[in-house]
């Protein structure tokens, strides 16, 4: 062979590697974006659930628009509601999620994070969506 062939060969294989190379940059990143916007879709529905089952009467197994209580039973009781089953933490194909309830006064908050399960070198999906009672209020952070 040529000195001109084997060099158009080495050239080959350089430019496939590195597009080889971007692409798989481009999967993983395209990976985590869409698990993270997983883990926030997750995070809305069960917020949702959880203003839902503040404004369900006692008698349907809800929280009867009283704020929920900020202890473990106040958590299991909500996770119970919206699904989780008794405790206070869920996983699923997108991540983990976990609930809190902190109270001040006459307001509570009740707090969900979402953990998801790609990684972007070390980096993972999270989400925080807050739900401010009584307004019913819903606020997301990535």
């Amino acid at each position: 062979m040529g000195t001109q062939q084997i060099l158009l060969i080495v050239l080959s294989v350089i430019i496939v590697g590195a597009a080889i190379g971007v692409g798989i940059t481009m999967f993983n990143n395209q990976s985590y974006s869409s698990n993270k916007t997983a883990i926030a879709a997750d995070a809305q529905s069960f917020a949702t659930q959880v203003v839902q089952y503040y404004k369900t009467p006692a008698s349907q197994g809800g929280g009867d628009r009283l704020v929920p209580t900020a202890d473990a039973t106040g958590a299991k009781t909500i996770a119970s509601f919206i699904g989780w089953g008794d405790t206070a933490t869920y996983k699923n194909d997108n991540g983990w999620y976990t609930l809190a309830v902190t109270t001040a006064g006459a307001s509570g908050v009740v707090t969900i994070t979402g953990a998801g399960r790609e990684k972007n070198g070390t980096k993972v999906p999270k989400i925080e969506t807050k739900i401010e009672f009584p307004e019913g209020k819903i606020t997301a952070t990535a």
